[in-house]
């Protein structure tokens, strides 16, 4: 059975990158019908915190993410530290107890010689008696992982053929100074536990994926099946960030954009297929493949997404909008009707909420002549004609038929002035479905 995860950090607010993570792992074991876990990474005590845990499950579940399994690292710090003794017993885990200005001196120092920032494993040359005399200074060990000097290999399932030479990276950093677990021992941990078949996150992730692929080995555990997708850039090619509070899933449901929008966009952005409205997670699982998508970052566009959102909301029938309608004051036998009539000139579903109260008797925004002096005559003469009630689907074209005919306007200049006149608006629904809905003119 294919079994993906979504493991965010509660450090801050989802945007569009980590979204688009989490739902490539969704559709994967969505369409091979399997297992999806919401693991939250929160080793970092420091700076995860409740209020962006809860934030990250309300933002999946309003793009209508559903996982099979929720688990928190926190929970888990026993398990990083059986694993980390089972590797320290087998001479791959070593103490180390450069500081972080020291570390950064000797990396300045290689690149002015022309030779790759790696660590130099000076630890291991460290005896006993050496290690004792840097903690009685009062340091701290951090602990690192032994890479073997080979090259590391997979077949990507987005970046195909990869490899990296070991020799090439330092020696990872899997648990700091004050015991924090980090996330390249803790995430393997739980791979490895949790039965992940298929792990799909950012290309950033590269060279953590060549370090994880030797730590699952000394776990003796087989590694998941690795793909990187490309990542999301924002204005100016720069790339989103959660904690600069990047195009966040909260901002964005604020401005009013739909859901499966979101979910449309994300899930086809950067790949060889169109991008179209789709009605659910499953239907846009039908058609995923990771193979689909490219190597190149891809630009995120706000204003795709707004058209898209807008597309996606006038495609939507009464029954999939009732209860959100209601929750504006829209409701009752007018509700459905309204709907039909002004669903195809909205882009955000709030909006409809100023046409209700248009329908209810709101004063207009624009006065009847404010635009045209010359049409004031026109309009008290037009208001004066107006069929008596009730106002039915002809009445608007039966109204206007006379009034052309008594008048000789067309086109913009009959009709405009009219819809201004009972509506407020210069432009909006078809009139011929909107003025029985009107309760005064």
């Amino acid at each position: 059975m294919i079994v993906t995860r979504f493991a965010p950090s509660p450090t801050g607010l989802l945007h569009m990158g980590n979204l688009r993570t989490a739902l490539f792992n969704a559709l994967l074991a969505l369409r091979g019908g399997g297992r999806f876990i919401l693991r939250l990474d929160d080793t970092d005590a420091g700076r995860s915190e409740e209020r962006f845990t809860e934030a990250i499950r309300r933002d999946l579940a309003w793009v209508g993410l559903r996982w099979d399994g929720e688990a928190r690292q926190s929970d888990r710090l026993d398990r990083y530290a059986a694993r980390a003794d089972a590797l320290r017993a087998a001479g791959r885990l070593y103490p180390c107890y450069e500081t972080a200005a020291e570390l950064d001196f000797r990396r300045r120092a290689q690149r002015l010689q022309g030779r790759p920032p790696v660590y130099d494993r000076a630890a291991l040359a460290l005896d006993a008696t050496a290690r004792a005399a840097l903690e009685a200074e009062g340091r701290r060990a951090h602990w690192r992982f032994r890479l073997e000097d080979r090259e590391i290999a997979w077949d990507d399932g987005i970046l195909g053929p990869q490899h990296v030479a070991a020799g090439a990276v330092s020696d990872p950093v899997l648990i700091r100074e004050d015991g924090t677990v980090l996330y390249t021992l803790a995430s393997v941990v739980d791979d490895a536990e949790m039965g992940v078949t298929d792990v799909v996150r950012g290309a950033d992730h590269v060279t953590n994926t060549a370090a994880q692929i030797q730590i699952f080995a000394a776990l003796g555990a087989a590694p998941p099946r690795f793909a990187h997708h490309s990542l999301l850039t924002g204005p100016g090619g720069a790339a989103l960030s959660k904690r600069e509070g990047a195009l966040s899933l909260a901002d964005v449901r604020a401005q009013g954009v739909e859901p499966q929008a979101l979910v449309a966009l994300l899930a086809r952005l950067g790949s060889s297929k169109d991008v179209a409205p789709v009605a659910s997670l499953a239907e846009a699982a039908e058609g995923f493949a990771l193979a689909d998508f490219g190597a190149a970052p891809v630009a995120f566009d706000p204003e795709q997404l707004m058209r898209l959102s807008a597309q996606v909301l006038r495609g939507l029938d009464f029954a999939q909008v009732a209860d959100r309608l209601a929750a504006l004051g829209i409701a009752g036998p007018k509700a459905a009707p309204f709907w039909a009539a002004v669903r195809p000139n909205l882009d955000r579903l709030e909006d409809a909420a100023d046409w209700w109260a248009i329908t209810q008797g709101a004063a207009p925004v624009i006065a009847p002549d404010s635009a045209n002096p010359e049409d004031a005559d026109f309009v008290a003469q037009a208001l004066a004609a107006l069929p008596p009630r009730p106002w039915g689907p002809t009445t608007w074209a039966e109204w206007t038929g006379a009034l052309k005919a008594q008048t000789g306007r067309k086109g913009r200049a009959l009709f405009q002035p009219l819809r201004r006149a009972l509506t407020g608006r210069d432009h909006g629904p078809e009139m011929a479905a909107f003025m029985p809905l009107l309760e005064k003119p």
